[in-house]
Formats: C-alpha cells, structure tokens, sequence
C-alpha cells in the first residue's frame, strides 16, 4: 500500500483539531478512527492493477545521434477510472526523458503515453520495468505494481560518411558506361562494338565482327558485376584502440557501410564477418538495396574484446564462406608486432585464392606529434612518431610486394580513402 501526502496532511489537520477542542485520549480514537476510515474508502476507489494492460513495440530502430519516442500503449479493462503515475524505466544509457505520465484513465479507454529516447552508443538497451502507482478517489493511498513489458531499441551506427555515397555511385555508373578499349583482363567483361581508332589497343580488334562489317571493330568492356566482396573485421582487443573520438572498430565500421552500399550499387555480392576467437556477427547471401540496412542491424551491437584474434581461426571461417575467388576485406591493424605475428603467417594462404585488401586506420594523434616540434619538450614524442611511422610504411610496402593493397587512412578519411580504392580495383579490372 502506498501512502501519499494527502493522508498525511488530513493527519496533521486532525491533530490539531484534537489539541484545542477535544482530551487527548478521546481526540486519538476519533482521529484514528478517521483517518482508517479513509484509507479504506479510498483504497475501495482504486483500480486494479490487474485491470491495466500494458503493450508496446518490442523492437524500436534508430541512428546513433538521433531520438525516437519509444509509445507504451495503456487500456484500462476494469470498472473503475484509474487514477495516478506510470514510470517507464530505461538504462541510463538510453538517455530516456519524460519517463514519467500521469494517468487518468476512465473504465474501457485507453491512452498512449511516449517516452523520448537518445542513446549514447551502439547496440540494444532493454527496456526495464514499467512500475504503476494507483490512487484513490481522495489521493490518500493507493498501490503500487510493476509490470513487465519486453521491449528494445536499437541504435545502429551513426553512418556520417553516407553523405559521399551518391557521388561515388555516380562516379561508379560513369565507370560502367565508358566506352573504355583498354580496360581488358580479369574482372571485366564484354559490352559492346564500335569503330576502331587511332591509339587503341590492336588486340582489342574482333576479326570476326570486322570480316561482317565494313570498318574494323574492337570490343569494348565495362567492369563486370556479380562480382562477391568479403569483409572481414577484426574484433579483437587491437580494434578497442582509441583513434580520433571513438575506437578502431569504429571507424572499421563506418567505412565497412560505405564499401557495402558501394558494392551493393555496382551490382557485387557482399558478405560480412566479424571475428576474434569465434564469430561475433556475419552477413550472408544479401544484396541489393537490403544489404546496407542488414549491415547496420549486424554491427549495431559489435564490441571490441579484450583478447588476442585468433587470426589463423578467422582465414579458416573466411575461406569456408568464400569458395570462389574474392576481394577479401580485411579490417585490422597495421602495427608492426601484430603484422608480424598475426598477418605475416596466414596471408599467403589467402592471398593465393583471394584478392586481399588490408584496412587499416591510423591516428590522427601521430601525425600531429609528429608535425608538433616547436619546443624541446615536442622532440621526444616527434621521434617516436616519426618511427611508428616509418615502421607502419615498411609494413606497407612489405604486403604490397606480396601483392596485397593497403589502405591507410584518419577516422575522418578512411571511408572515403577505401571507396576509390574499391573504384580503382573495378577501373582496372583486378577485382
């Protein structure tokens, strides 16, 4: 039973009634008399909790940044009003505001209450309790019920880079209508003939479309589609490394959803992998316009874990889900001793059935240390930054005489960076 501070204030009227008219001994069994008496006339009006039936979406999606009302739907099925407050509770994360309603709601009605939510970070928050208190019709006492009502809302990334996605579509479709003679080899295919000219390729010539025409003919060729994409994003303890505002998976993420729409637009199947010592999350067999939400719906919930990425385990699992020859993704770190010990040993194994691609992000940090010399203080940190430097471009130019490309790029760039790279790959036809 909950008490409110009504009752307490008819407590206090009462008791003075009684110093000044009455003795004290008889004052204290009218006033207590009283008093019982209406609480129990009041808690006669409450309603039933029972009577109150409370739903809600189990599942409320939104961007990281951005707010959504979250609507608790409440019917009232008994005979009487119900009367008094409904906390709708949320982690703190969750950033809920106006949780609290009143209620007041007649017998057979219902109302919609909305509690405003702005998460903090990625992933689900579930919903707790809904805790409901009743009041009589005097607002004296009331009870008070919690009720359970399953609900969640997902945060999926905040995707700033989605900007640049129109421009390198229409950069990707004015690559696939050129009329481009040279553009031959793997990962491209036929498009059409036209008329030979001065400084094409004579290799190029179709005798055969020549011998039924009157003017010697070349092929032309467009980069070909249908083409399948694996990306592969490491989450071990390395892709929690603070970089710029947020963490390495971070960024891996954003620009992960940049590449997937970009090949999703090209016509490419793209699949997803997220690993470290097990899979975290993966996206299989979808393509087309639903790829980058079903993206965004896997790596919502994505943290970095605080162990070593069993590196060998993740060539495995990708060579498992990646039968045909590929352009393999793979989202890592590039510091020496990881490179070294992680990449170095099991790339070969990948890199002769797939087209391999390292990500990777840098920090901006370094670069600014390493700029930063004004006084003597600033020496220090600038060499070290200048040697995690030169380290990180030895170890560039060591996967790219294996025939790896890299991409090494800020936060901010990388996404960006990894777009033309993709676009330079169906340029030349090498994916």
């Amino acid at each position: 039973m909950v008490v409110t501070g009504r009752l307490a204030l008819t407590a206090a009227v009462l008791a003075l009634f009684v110093c000044f008219v009455m003795p004290s001994w008889l004052g204290v069994v009218l006033m207590t008399s009283v008093l019982a008496a209406l609480v129990l006339f009041d808690l006669g009006t409450v309603a039933r909790a029972r009577d109150l039936m409370l739903t809600r979406e189990s599942l409320t999606v939104i961007r990281l940044g951005r707010s959504a009302e979250v609507e608790l739907g409440v019917v009232n099925n008994g005979t009487r009003t119900a009367r008094g407050r409904l906390w709708d509770d949320w982690p703190g994360s969750a950033r809920a505001e106006t949780r609290t309603h009143r209620l007041d709601l007649p017998p057979n009605t219902r109302m919609r209450v909305q509690t405003t939510l702005t998460p903090t970070y990625r992933g689900d928050r579930v919903a707790g309790p809904v805790t409901v208190r009743l009041f009589g019709l005097l607002g004296m006492a009331g009870w008070q019920s919690r009720h359970t009502v399953p609900a969640r809302v997902r945060a999926l990334p905040e995707f700033r880079s989605e900007r640049l996605l129109r421009s390198k579509v229409k950069r990707l479709q004015h690559l696939e209508g050129r009329n481009v003679a040279n553009m031959r080899g793997q990962g491209t295919e036929f498009d059409s003939f036209r008329e030979y000219v001065a400084g094409d390729d004579v290799r190029a010539i179709d005798w055969r479309a020549t011998a039924r025409a009157t003017d010697v003919l070349v092929r032309t060729w467009r980069p070909e589609r249908n083409r399948h994409m694996l990306m592969m994003l490491d989450t071990g303890r390395i892709s929690a490394g603070r970089v710029g505002t947020g963490t390495r998976l971070d960024a891996s993420i954003e620009a992960a959803l940049l590449l997937g729409g970009l090949a999703a637009a090209a016509g490419d199947s793209v699949d997803l992998l997220a690993y470290d010592r097990r899979v975290r999350t993966e996206v299989r067999g979808v393509g087309g316009r639903r790829l980058q939400l079903k993206l965004m719906h896997a790596m919502a919930g994505l943290t970095p874990a605080l162990v070593d990425t069993d590196s060998a385990g993740l060539v495995r699992a990708a060579i498992q889900r990646a039968r045909r020859r590929s352009l393999v993704v793979w989202f890592t770190s590039l510091d020496g001793a990881a490179v070294e010990e992680n990449l170095l040993p099991v790339l070969p194994t990948l890199a002769q059935r797939h087209r391999v691609l390292i990500v990777s992000v840098t920090d901006p940090d370094v670069a600014a240390a390493a700029a930063k010399r004004d006084t003597l203080a600033d020496l220090y940190p600038a060499a070290a930054a200048e040697s995690l430097i030169a380290e990180r471009a030895l170890v560039q130019e060591s996967l790219r005489r294996m025939g790896i490309a890299v991409v090494a790029a800020s936060p901010e760039r990388l996404p960006e960076a990894l777009a033309d790279e993709y676009l330079e790959l169906k340029q030349s036809g090498t994916m």
